[in-house]
This record gives structure tokens, C-alpha cells and sequence, in this order.
């Protein structure tokens, strides 16, 4: 990991330092609940000593009052430095998990590389959440650390041999609370990694459940996910054992220290050196001992995991672009001329092209891995390993990302839909669109909501499964051809189209896309035939360009290709 990018502590401390308001205010509530508890044994030794021990109800009735307005204060400091260290907890969940959008959709990318999408989910969720909890943790610790000095000090007013069993025996307590935690820590970062593979692995089987019905594959995937999920089992159950270790072990050695608190104040009882009510007060401080001890170590398993979701929240954050921005602004107004020259990415050998603004050319690749690698380039998620890419004579590679995406929109042939309607998926690339009709004509998706119960207004499920595949394709085309961009490239998008609707869509396509550059990554020979000319690419590199019909006559392998 690149120094320049944060490390796990470097989360967990800015998830700190972005609540530090609510998590100060939390921690001054919180120790305001922690003192009072430590004074509720102190006063009640006090009563006994001053009251119960002498008879006097003017002062129980005194002392008594006292005690009651010590329990209101803890009582509402408690609940208000609780819910502070609550919100603190969850607004850094929420400024972490916007982070991590933000930089898993940043146009540069990168972050998808070696990940599932499910992992990338279950960074952004679980993880997030147990960077928050930090916040929460750190305000009920330092608040149970002041508990405990309050305690030492009262204890030690009272006889210096108690309140030294105290301050020596909490930092030593703290300290093997600290050394059991890191088992912990390294189990906890493995139980998330094999829960955030788990979840990707059963959203990718969820997402190609049609597919693997349809090839009768469901016997293989269900076992990959039973072994994976046995993983991630295995890897929960280990650091639920490390987690109960540790817990046990400080609850054993919380138990040593009170223990001997008591022991001492009893000695102490029966030489004289201390009251009734003194004894009292002691034995009740050591049992209020139990409660920040087992917070302390709680805190420290909080923080083992913390740091473990940092680490892994950090190295997503850490993830360097596929593509870094240019400097050189985006040309105005933009022509749309698209030049190739020289290229060389993946199975691409020396790949020249020239586009003019406002042509329609098709691209016909004999490999579709090749024709993924172009898409790669023409929408700059990767950068050429050689040659160049250029809009309107400027490299592709001086330019932001972003303002790219502005001129160039790549229409992958998977695209997905989004969860709403027919129109608002229609009009997601432009939301300003007012008039979507002709794009939705174009793509002959007016036809299909024509058949639909509420037309365009038709509810869109996830990844818009509740429509046929051939629908999905249209409401795709009609959303790229919507957004308007000065060059468009489409990559298939009517292979589960009829060939009837898609000679209509042909057609619609050019009539709608005259005068804008616009490139058909395509085999399909009714989107071919109306281009001005095909660009024929075999075994990686540029083997003819001519119009459709020519090229039909002249090459086997393009016969082959779109006549198959």
C-alpha cells in the first residue's frame, strides 16, 4: 500500500476525527454517568456512617436526597452521552460508505479489479459499520477509564493500599486485555473477507440464475457456494472462539482484581484502619469495577475489529485509478471526429481509425474479446498500451474521465437496468430530457410499452429482470440514444431482438443519430447494412474497410462473421 494512501489506523482516526464533536460530547455525558455510578457506593457508605451507624434521620433524609439527585444526573447523562456516541457512530458508517461509492464509481476506476462486486458491498456495509462503532467505543472507553480513576481516588482517600490495587492492577489488566485482543483481530479481518466472498459469490449466483437453469448448472453452483460458504463459517466460528477467549479471559482476571480489592478492604475492616461504612463503600466500588472493566474489554474487541474493517475499508481507498484524469479540457464544441491511431490494448494489433463527425460506422470483430478491448479504449477505462485515442485531434488520455463520459457514451451489450419505470430508466442518462419519445421510438421501446399495463410508467424490477431479454435490450438502446452524446458507440445491442423489430431499429438509429458520430460494435447485418461503412478487424488487427455489401463480397471470414 502506497504511503500516499491511508492505512487502516488512518481510517479509524479520520472516522474519529469527523465526529469529534459528538464523540467529545459523549465521552464528557458518559463519564458524567461513570462518576456518578463510582459516588452511588460512596454515598451509601456514607449514609451508613453519618445516619444508619448514629441514628440521625435528619441526615438519612439528607444524604438520601442526595443519593436521588446523583441517580437523575447519571441517569440522563447517560442516556444523552449514549445517544451521542450512537449518532457519532453512525454518521462516520455514513461518511465512510459515501467515501466508498464515491470512489468505486469515481470514472477513473480501478477499485472493481481483483473484486466482486458482493465483496465491494460488504466493505461498504459491514465494514463501515465496525469503523463507525469505533466512535461508540472510544466514548464508552475513555468514559469507563474515568470511571475507574474516579474510583481509585475515592478509594485511595479512603486507604492507600486499596486505591493501589486499583491504579496498579487496571493498567496491568489493560494490557493482557490488549495482547488477547490481537488474535482477534487477525481472525476477525479473515471472518470478513470470507463473509464479503461469500456475498459475491451469491450475488453472482443469483444474478446467472436464469442461465444456470437454463444450462442445468444449479447442482455445480450450489456446491461452489456450499464450499465457500463453509469457508466463511469456519473463519466466523474461529474468531467467534477468539473472541469468547478473550472475553473470558478478562472477565477471569476483572474477577482476580475485585476480588482482591475486597480482600484488602476486609483486612483493612477488621484491623480498624477503616468504618463500617468505609468497607461498605469499598466492596460496592469493586463491584462497580465489574461494569467499566467488561466495557474495557469489550472496546478492545471493538477495536481489534475496527482496525481489521479499516484495514480492508483502506485498501479499496487505496486502489490506484485504471486511469488518471489529464489536464487538458475537453474541446468546445465538441465535433465528434474519433481517431484511432496505431493502437495496441489486449488481442488489438495496430488498430487505425478515423471517424468523421457525424458518421455511421459499424465495427465488425471476429472475436468478441477484441471488440471488448476496443469499448475499453473508446471509453478510456483503460488507456492504449500503445498508440493513442483521440476526440477531435486531443488524446483521449489528456482528458478527465469525466468530462469524456460527457462526449462519449460506450452502450455495453450487458448493460443493466435500474429498479423504477420504463421512463425512468429511459431518461436516467438525462434526466433534463423532456421529450425521450424519439429515442424510445427509435429503439422501439414505444412498441413494447404499448403492450405493457401502465405503458412507460411500468414498474422496472431489479436489473430489470421482470422484462424478456429483447425488452431489456430496447429500454438499453432507448436510454443511450436519450442521453444524446456527440459520439455514441453501441456494442450489440439486438441479439435477443427479432429481425423484423431490429431492421425498425436500424433504420431508427440512423434516422436519429444524422449528423452525430455514432460507431455499431455489431455482427447483426440489419445494423450493418445502414451504416456508411464496416470496419472489419480479424485476428486483432484492421483487415478492410468498406460498406456493408462490399465487404460481404469480398470476405469469406466476414461472411462468416455476421451471415452465420
Amino acid at each position: 500500500m502506497s504511503a500516499a494512501h491511508p492505512s487502516g489506523r488512518s481510517v479509524l482516526r479520520g472516522s474519529v476525527e469527523g465526529q469529534r464533536a459528538r464523540v467529545a460530547l459523549g465521552t464528557l455525558l458518559a463519564s458524567g454517568h461513570q462518576i456518578g455510578e463510582a459516588l452511588v457506593p460512596t454515598l451509601i457508605g456514607v449514609v451508613i456512617d453519618r445516619a444508619v451507624t448514629g441514628s440521625d434521620s435528619g441526615a438519612l433524609v439528607l444524604w438520601l436526597a442526595v443519593l436521588a439527585a446523583v441517580y437523575t444526573g447519571l441517569a440522563l447523562s447517560f442516556r444523552i452521552g449514549a445517544r451521542s456516541g450512537e449518532l457519532a457512530a453512525v454518521r462516520a458508517e455514513h461518511t465512510l460508505r459515501v467515501t466508498l461509492v464515491r470512489r468505486v464509481l469515481s470514472p477513473g476506476g480501478g477499485t472493481e479489479q481483483g473484486r466482486l462486486p458482493g465483496a465491494l458491498a460488504s466493505i461498504a456495509t459491514e465494514d463501515a459499520k465496525r469503523v463507525g462503532a469505533v466512535n461508540l467505543a472510544l466514548t464508552l472507553g475513555f468514559s469507563s477509564l474515568v470511571g475507574i480513576t474516579t474510583c481509585a481516588v475515592v478509594l485511595l482517600s479512603t486507604s492507600v493500599a486499596l486505591g493501589l490495587v486499583v491504579l496498579v492492577g487496571t493498567p496491568v489488566l489493560l494490557w493482557l486485555g490488549h495482547l488477547l485482543s490481537k488474535p482477534l483481530e487477525s481472525r476477525s479481518e479473515a471472518e470478513q473477507d470470507r463473509a464479503a466472498h461469500a456475498s459475491a459469490i451469491a450475488a453472482d449466483l443469483v444474478t446467472g440464475l436464469r442461465i444456470l437453469k437454463g444450462i442445468g448448472g444449479e447442482p455445480a453452483a450450489i456446491e461452489r457456494y456450499r464450499a465457500t460458504s463453509r469457508d466463511s463459517l469456519r473463519a466466523t466460528l474461529r474468531a467467534a472462539r477468539a473472541q469468547a477467549f478473550q472475553s473470558g479471559m478478562v472477565l477471569a482476571l476483572t474477577g482476580c482484581l475485585i476480588a482482591a480489592v475486597a480482600l484488602v478492604g476486609g483486612r483493612l475492616a477488621a484491623q480498624g484502619s477503616i468504618s463500617l461504612g468505609q468497607l461498605v463503600s469499598a466492596v460496592g466500588l469493586a463491584l462497580f469495577l465489574v461494569g467499566p472493566l467488561e466495557v474495557l474489554a469489550w472496546v478492545n474487541a471493538e477495536l481489534a475489529q475496527g482496525r481489521a474493517s479499516a484495514t480492508r475499508i483502506a485498501e479499496v481507498l487505496a486502489t490506484a485509478p485504471a486511469v488518471t484524469a489529464g489536464g487538458t479540457p475537453l474541446p468546445q464544441p465538441v465535433r465528434g471526429a474519433v481517431r484511432l491511431a496505431g493502437v495496441r490494448h489486449g488481442g488489438l494489433c495496430d488498430i487505425d481509425l478515423d471517424v468523421a463527425p457525424g458518421e455511421l460506422v459499424g465495427v465488425v470483430t471476429t472475436d468478441p474479446a477484441h471488440a471488448a478491448d476496443l469499448l475499453r479504449c473508446l471509453s478510456r477505462r483503460g488507456d492504449p498500451d500503445a498508440g493513442s485515442v483521440e476526440l477531435d485531434g486531443v488524446p483521449l488520455r489528456d482528458l478527465d474521465p469525466a468530462e469524456i463520459r460527457t462526449a462519449i457514451l460506450v452502450a455495453e451489450h450487458d448493460a443493466d437496468l435500474f429498479e423504477g419505470t420504463i421512463l425512468g430508466n429511459v431518461t436516467a442518462a438525462a434526466p433534463g430530457t423532456s421529450a425521450p419519445e424519439a429515442a424510445m421510438t427509435a429503439a422501439g421501446v414505444t412498441q413494447v410499452s404499448e403492450t405493457l399495463p401502465d405503458g412507460e410508467h411500468t414498474a422496472v424490477s431489479e436489473r430489470g429482470r421482470s422484462l424478456s431479454g429483447g425488452q431489456r435490450q430496447r429500454v438499453a438502446l432507448a436510454r443511450a440514444l436519450a442521453a444524446d452524446r456527440p459520439v455514441l458507440v453501441v456494442h450489440e445491442p439486438t441479439t435477443a431482438i427479432d429481425t423484423v423489430t431490429e431492421a425498425r431499429i436500424a433504420s431508427g438509429i440512423r434516422e436519429l443519430r444524422k449528423g452525430r458520430t455514432t460507431l455499431l460494435v455489431t455482427t447483426s447485418p440489419a445494423l450493418l447494412s445502414v451504416t456508411d461503412r464496416v470496419l472489419l478487424i480479424h485476428d486483432g488487427r484492421v483487415t478492410d474497410t468498406a460498406p456493408h455489401a462490399d465487404l460481404v463480397r469480398r470476405h469469406e471470414i466476414y461472411r462468416a462473421a455476421v451471415l452465420a
